[in-house]
């Protein structure tokens, strides 16, 4: 048995990602870090990049998404998907992890995620 992924990547999210891969060097991926900012505590930050030491990274089919060393305790259990709107696109986080948000949709506050509360993947 593997240890489950630390995020789910949707496969909406994922063709983003690929899109967004398109034209990257070889390596790349999207990094999602947490960042302290707003009035709830951090906000979600996307850049491409390589991975670092300690990095979670999640490959799939012609996409990479790393996961910050930092952020991992953070995201354990969280889908990552896309919302699209008549006017925008745009990543979410379905993170279980998550207490509350800030009424202008900023920032959220976590809590760290229990690993033994995911159960591992065959």
């Amino acid at each position: 048995m593997s240890a489950p992924s630390v995020m789910n990547v949707s496969p909406a999210a994922a063709e983003r990602v690929r899109g967004l891969l398109a034209k990257s060097e070889p390596g790349v991926g999207l990094r999602v870090s947490l960042e302290k900012s707003g009035c709830a505590g951090v906000a979600y930050r996307m850049a491409l990049t390589e991975p670092e030491p300690g990095d979670e990274v999640i490959d799939f089919d012609g996409g990479r998404v790393i996961v910050d060393s930092k952020a991992v305790l953070y995201l354990l259990g969280t889908t990552m998907d896309v919302k699209t709107t008549q006017f925008e696109s745009s990543f979410v986080f379905e993170n279980p992890n998550q207490t509350s948000a800030c009424g202008c949709g900023e920032s959220v506050e976590l809590k760290e995620a229990d690993p033994s509360s995911l159960a591992p993947t065959a």
